[in-house]
């Protein structure tokens, strides 16, 4: 798994550098969240503007992702692509999670 990470003002973005989030992935998604997100402010923006294909196993990994934040700090998501989005809505994780068409409407939006 490839992830980046960079900071805007106060919030940390995280980059999946892949076209892919599947059970073949998971487990070391969940490491590499979990070591890129390590110290973070109370926010976490995930682009997923690249990833192309996400099945449960790959919603389970960004949702214990979520998780390991704690309360407190939250993890939104950014561009996500069609049939993401579409996988997001159909499994009503889009009531989960706060989704953003891109990073710029992401970090434009004021945090709660």
């Amino acid at each position: 798994m490839s992830l980046s990470s960079s900071m805007a003002g106060q919030t940390r973005i995280i980059t999946v550098e892949t076209d892919r989030i599947d059970a073949a992935m998971a487990i070391q998604f969940k490491e590499d969240m979990r070591n890129a997100t390590e110290g973070a402010q109370d926010r976490v923006v995930l682009d997923i503007s690249r990833v192309t294909f996400i099945d449960s196993s790959g919603l389970g990994a960004i949702v214990a992702s979520m998780k390991q934040l704690g309360s407190g700090r939250r993890l939104d998501l950014a561009g996500p692509t069609p049939v993401v989005d579409k996988v997001f809505r159909l499994t009503r994780m889009d009531t989960v999670f706060n989704l953003f068409a891109s990073l710029d409407d992401a970090l434009a939006a004021e945090q709660p």
